[in-house]
């Protein structure tokens, strides 16, 4: 398999079910950026570093995902409108087990 589907619902509210590539090691914050799921320059302004939390979103499906690193819980720590699923999204490197990934777009920090 080299395609999964997720999910996004983005920050207006509107679900995009998408096809991402499993084997071109892209995060979802990329994923999110090649559909322009949000308006350029909206997230992943740190580049992917884990260090804006402009790309964090919520997880709304029951999925096994990696464990958060000390950086990615740091940032969520100082981060706006975090909630208990919350994650970055240049953090989650897509994978054949996020097939059917449900996520949502947090709001934009301004």
């Amino acid at each position: 398999m080299s395609d999964i589907k997720i999910k996004i619902t983005d920050r207006d509210g509107v679900a995009h079910e998408v096809d991402a590539p499993t084997d071109m090691n892209m995060n979802l914050m990329e994923v999110v950026r090649s559909y322009e799921l949000a308006p350029e320059g909206t997230i992943g302004i740190c580049g992917g570093m884990a260090m804006c939390a402009s790309c964090q979103c919520y997880i709304l499906s029951d999925h096994e995902l990696p464990e958060k690193s000390d950086d990615e819980e740091a940032m969520l720590a100082e981060a706006f409108n975090v909630k208990e699923n919350s994650r970055l999204g240049c953090q989650l490197h897509i994978s054949e087990e996020m097939d059917g990934l449900e996520v949502e777009l947090a709001p934009e920090e301004l």
